[in-house]
């Protein structure tokens, strides 16, 4: 038997092949190009190879439980468009699901991607890799050992490669876990019809006061697609994480967190205005921030994040100084530059909160001159008149920009 046909991972082969997920239409291919994070190219380039990559020469990607295709789709179709010898391995559980990740290829003509039925636990066998990067999003959460399939994931990573992964949060999921226990209760060894059936009826009865009824930032149970209310409520295999569980998780494979996305969101002073609660936060080390914000906010419903080997030779996030070339992700410094010159301050919503961040002062002229083209010394020699200087008076707006 196969690694990855052992206990409930067979629940979870299972599901996705009655239910793929996300459910994903491949037409929709000709009109729209669905883009996120982690694995948007320019973005993993800034957190794992210092924004130096070079993706013309060989570089090989991942995709370890590809589902209906979200993540292989963007990061082929990006490969494409300018690195002709990259390539792209698909892997997933579930042929339902493959199916639908290779007509959404077919769709958009794409032909450096390598389709792969298993598991990823099965990996280090597989003969495969090693990859420069890997993309694994919400697939640990739902192994009995997500240590092992971690593990797993790092047996075919290079030494100065990098993954971006995500992981459910826990308070953002609030409501969620009593709810599935309930549903295993009334609903055990019943097909998957007949349990979705059933959540369908359980969903009309909860009182208001059960908290996923009162949790106003899940949705997936109301979108009317069964494979989404299967996913959230009754999948076989399901856990989240705490900001300090994440960072056990990822020690245990001998790995460290680079980066959150966004970094925003794990920011204590995105949260705090008292001067000296922020002093306090600042003396934290980067993940007690983070565990920090997480608990401030209380909202994250998942951690996305990238990481790399703690012996290995990846350069991880690029650094502010005068070689840099920053890039702004959608490229429109003109009216990005002008916008944020006339405010003081920047209003940005998170799960229906927003959030008031101050515009440091020159964020508009700094922003402005960004063109993809020009180094940080380049833009450094147009605003002011040395280095030292430059870095006190723009610093702040490149923190924000990257946040």
């Amino acid at each position: 038997m196969a690694k990855g046909e052992r206990g409930r991972d067979k629940a979870v082969k299972r599901q996705y092949e009655e239910y793929p997920y996300p459910p994903r239409a491949p037409e929709d291919e000709k009109s729209r190009l669905i883009e996120g994070s982690p694995s948007y190219l320019r973005e993993l380039n800034h957190y794992l190879f210092g924004g130096a990559r070079d993706f013309s020469k060989s570089f090989k990607a991942l995709v370890a439980g590809g589902g209906t295709g979200d993540a292989a789709i963007m990061l082929a179709q990006h490969l494409a468009d300018q690195a002709p010898n990259a390539r792209v391995t698909y892997l997933d559980l579930s042929t339902a699901s493959r199916k639908v990740a290779e007509a959404r290829a077919e769709v958009r003509e794409l032909i450096n991607i390598d389709f792969l039925t298993g598991s990823l636990l099965d990996l280090p066998e597989m003969g495969v890799g090693p990859f420069d990067y890997i993309d694994c999003c919400g697939v640990l959460h739902h192994l009995e050992e997500a240590e092992a399939g971690l593990a797993a994931l790092c047996s075919v990573l290079a030494d100065d490669g990098g993954m971006g992964l995500m992981v459910y949060a826990t308070l953002g999921r609030t409501g969620v876990y009593p709810v599935q226990n309930a549903l295993k209760a009334l609903t055990d060894e019943e097909t998957p019809a007949r349990q979705v059936n059933a959540a369908k009826a359980l969903l009309k009865d909860l009182p208001d006061s059960n908290w996923l009824k009162k949790n106003a930032l899940l949705g997936d149970h109301l979108m009317g697609e069964d494979a989404a209310l299967f996913d959230l409520l009754l999948h076989p295999q399901d856990r989240s994480y705490l900001v300090p569980e994440l960072a056990d998780l990822v020690a245990s494979a001998h790995l460290e967190v680079v980066g959150f996305i966004e970094p925003v969101r794990y920011d204590p002073e995105t949260y705090l205005t008292d001067r000296d609660l922020i002093k306090r936060a600042r003396e934290l080390p980067y993940l007690a921030q983070a565990a920090l914000a997480e608990n401030l906010a209380g909202s994250l419903k998942t951690h996305s994040f990238y990481v790399r080997k703690v012996d290995g030779c990846a350069p991880g996030p690029a650094k502010f100084d005068p070689a840099m070339i920053p890039r702004l992700r959608d490229n429109n410094p003109g009216p990005l530059g002008k916008a944020l010159s006339v405010q003081e301050v920047l209003t940005v919503t998170f799960d229906g909160a927003p959030i008031k961040l101050p515009i440091p002062e020159g964020a508009g002229e700094f922003a402005g001159l960004i063109d993809g083209k020009r180094s940080l010394g380049d833009i450094q020699k147009v605003l002011s008149p040395n280095w030292q200087a430059f870095r006190r008076r723009y610093g702040p707006a490149y923190k924000l920009l990257n946040n």
